[in-house]
């Protein structure tokens, strides 16, 4: 007994959809049979805990039992999928290509199965060539609304704009593997989409969620990513919901006023600078990092920093220069002179920081005024360019020494 697909019908084949009779057979249930997809596929070994699937499905099938998983969080701050959202330009590009008369797509979509698609080996000696295993592959097709035991890892515009064109029953190259474990998932993702021109911000804030070795150019930027995490969720950090991820919701980016790209530097080079006010937090032999100390630094300075500029801190960077990539920027490195001589786990830290900031606040011009010092460039002239960066750096640690030796 079988359900016979348009799609089957057109191209004369097998019919790709198979009903789940066994229950029915027996007598057992009056349940509605489970519909399942099955494919011919090779099984690859490669040493690991997993294996990996090759086989063919159209892009309406692979829409039927995978995700477009994008990446989002739970009120509770728990990451949830790994996916970015759809670049509109990119897919009609490959529409278009896809509606010509003559198409060559080779390219192979990624996808992690759940454990419930199931493998079933080819009997028979040529079922084994020594390098892979035929045999079909068992992909349950959920009811409408239910859960896909699929999630497209890498070729989710491929997968829109295949199923948007003329060829929606057009066959595409699929490499699967199977498992539970979505951080596996993650990592996948990471691996795959690091060398692509993907937004970086998506990869980073991605990098706390995964807890298996890494490159160590993405090491780098692990701790300070889960740090962003916790400086935009915790009710006691002047950042709180003043942040924007590639993971925020509309409403939260409503409320948000800087993008994580800057927070994210300055905490990065104070890590990795050995003049860095954080670097001593880390050991380099062990990789072992004191987080609670760094949290504790972070949150003094900036709350410091909140205290001296109340009327600049937390207004939109085109009102606050403040909160602006170059203002932040310029503080992270003033953070990395004053905070080196303050006990940051002491009650009066913050008072200490707020005495230290004092020193510059009477030549800091966030909202208003001119910056007599660097060419006399008005509040708002000031860029997240280099040289105005640099400048502005400058500007402060010149300014924050000479009044601190006075004093």
């Amino acid at each position: 007994m079988t359900a016979k697909s348009n799609i089957a019908k057109k191209r004369g084949r097998p019919p790709k959809i198979t009903l789940n009779i066994e229950a029915k057979r027996r007598g057992r249930s009056t349940k509605p049979a489970m519909a399942y997809i099955e494919r011919r596929a090779t099984r690859l070994s490669q040493g690991g805990d997993y294996a990996v699937y090759q086989f063919a499905l159209s892009g309406e099938e692979l829409l039927q039992i995978a995700e477009i998983s994008r990446i989002s969080r739970k009120n509770t701050g728990k990451l949830l999928g790994y996916q970015r959202g759809e670049v509109t330009k990119h897919i009609a590009e490959i529409t278009e290509y896809l509606n010509k008369d003559k198409v060559l797509f080779p390219h192979a979509i990624i996808v992690a199965f759940n454990s419930l698609v199931e493998f079933i080996q080819q009997r028979g000696p040529g079922s084994n060539d020594g390098v892979s295993v035929a045999g079909i592959l068992r992909i349950p097709v959920p009811k409408e609304g239910s859960k896909k035991p699929g999630w497209i890892v890498d070729g989710q515009q491929r997968t829109i704009a295949t199923s948007r064109s003329k060829r929606p029953d057009m066959s595409l190259p699929i490499c699967a593997f199977i498992t539970d474990n979505v951080e596996t998932q993650r990592e996948q993702f990471i691996r795959i989409n690091n060398s692509k021109p993907l937004p970086k911000g998506l990869v980073e804030e991605l990098l706390p969620e995964v807890s298996v070795s890494i490159s160590g150019k993405l090491a780098s930027s692990k701790i300070p990513s889960s740090m962003i995490n916790h400086l935009n969720k915790d009710k006691t950090s002047p950042f709180f919901q003043l942040i924007t991820r590639s993971s925020s919701s509309v409403e939260e980016k409503k409320l948000a006023v800087i993008r994580d790209g800057p927070l994210l530097r300055v905490i990065k080079d104070s890590l990795i600078q050995p003049s860095g006010c954080l670097y001593p937090y880390q050991n380099i032999a062990t990789r072992e990092t004191d987080t609670d100390a760094i949290w504790q630094i972070l949150i003094v300075f900036w709350t410091a920093v909140k205290n001296t500029f109340p009327d600049a801190w937390g207004r939109p960077p085109q009102n606050s220069r403040l909160m602006h990539g170059a203002g932040l920027t310029a503080m992270g490195r003033l953070m990395d002179r004053i905070m080196p001589n303050i006990q940051h786990d002491n009650n009066a830290a913050i008072k200490e920081a707020e005495k230290q900031l004092s020193y510059i606040k009477p030549h800091c011009h966030w909202t208003s005024g001119n910056w007599e010092e660097l060419g006399n460039l008005k509040w708002n002239e000031i860029q997240n360019m280099s040289r105005h960066v640099k400048a502005l750096s400058n500007h402060l640690i010149r300014r924050y020494l000479q009044e601190k030796a006075k004093r």
